[in-house]
């Protein structure tokens, strides 16, 4: 499994889009607000007199988003999700698209899920908090249903998010916490990493340590090190989502070979996940291009590296599409993608006996199949 020269074990199933789609996936960094059907968000602007789309036919609204995403800055990626999130703001749309949410990830072959999204954005026609919870968590059950009857099982958990430009940190905390039993794994912050550090949100990572709970952090996507230092040892990141810049901390001796800084050295012995999301990183610039794209390099030296989508709307990518990206520009083979794969189950937010469940009677299996 990578070898140096990025070869992996050869595999008797080719690497297409369909057996790729098969193989069992997980996936940890997903925006729900970012993964919308094309088709819906033109329905659910016409429901609610939504005028501003810059396009009502499907086809020419998603080519507009990923071109719009396409920018190569973080910040006018973000912009567009002033569409979506006009879009979700009653009960009947959350529950609709977090059903549609859970149904497409299953169709691609995806077993366990955490999507996130940030309850504070869906409060503008008068919401509360825990109504935009408990409908999007009520949605992920009725999806989940709806892919059962289809023959494909897909677990889901929800990350709540709070937006590192607010003040309102600590309630979203707050409410992780208090639906940690019925749906939601875990706490996040987002938003535009720059003049907005994870510390000015202290009170809500230590009031989510100090209930037992679980933490992940957007941090080394747009900005550099200090982000991730701060997110990992002032706010206590569990996992750092994106966390593509660890690689300003690895230097090549004389000979060509990676050395490790203090920071990197320490994401890596002490196995803190990372989140990665190549198409995403590219269109944000956060990174030049796939082949370029840090996940290379950190894989090899064996950080905790798992792949995500990040935004499937926005960027047109599935689980499917990015892992079919990197086995063709690295040579992965099916060794690697498992590899990544039970990586990502190792880093869920839900307990050790459920992880293990899903890697041995889901997993594994579904990957010898494909290497038989």
């Amino acid at each position: 499994m990578f070898y140096g020269d990025g070869v992996s074990v050869s595999a008797s199933v080719p690497l297409t889009v369909e057996s790729i789609r098969d193989a069992p996936k997980v996936l940890l960094h997903d925006h729900l607000d970012g993964g919308l059907r094309p088709g819906t968000v033109v329905e659910l602007a016409d429901a609610v007199g939504y005028t501003a789309l810059p396009s009502r036919d499907p086809a020419e609204l998603a080519a507009w988003f990923l071109g719009a995403a396409h920018s190569g800055s973080l910040e006018r990626y973000l912009e567009t999700f002033g569409h979506t999130v006009a879009v979700m703001q009653t009960p009947d749309a959350l529950v609709r698209v977090a059903a549609e949410c859970a149904e497409d990830l299953a169709a691609d072959g995806v077993v366990y899920a955490e999507v996130r999204f940030a309850p504070e954005l869906h409060v503008d026609d008068g919401l509360s908090l825990e109504a935009v919870v408990e409908a999007v968590l009520e949605g992920f059950r009725q999806g989940t249903a709806t892919a059962l009857a289809d023959g494909r099982r897909i677990r889901v958990g929800c990350l709540l998010t709070a937006m590192r430009h607010a003040a309102r940190s600590r309630e979203i905390a707050e409410l992780a916490v208090r639906y940690r039993d019925v749906g939601v794994v875990g706490f996040d912050i987002a938003g535009a990493e720059k003049g907005f550090p994870p510390t000015r949100h202290l009170d809500a990572f230590e009031y989510v340590r100090q209930q037992n709970a679980h933490v992940t952090i957007h941090a080394g996507e747009a900005f550099g090190l200090p982000s991730i230092w701060e997110a990992i040892q002032w706010c206590g990141a569990h996992r750092l989502g994106h966390g593509v810049r660890i690689v300003d901390d690895i230097t090549l001796d004389e000979h060509g070979e990676p050395r490790l800084g203090r920071l990197a050295a320490y994401v890596r012995d002490t196995r803190i996940p990372l989140e990665m999301c190549p198409t995403s990183n590219v269109h944000t610039g956060a990174a030049s291009s796939i082949a370029d794209h840090p996940i290379g390099l950190l894989a090899k030296l064996r950080f905790r590296v798992t792949v995500n989508t990040d935004n499937r709307l926005m960027s047109g990518c599935s689980m499917t599409s990015e892992l079919l990206t990197l086995a063709q520009t690295h040579r992965y083979g099916w060794d690697d993608l498992r590899w990544f794969t039970v990586n990502a189950m190792k880093s869920a937010f839900i307990h050790f006996d459920d992880r293990l469940a899903l890697i041995d009677d889901v997993i594994k299996p579904g990957y010898a199949a494909l290497t038989a």
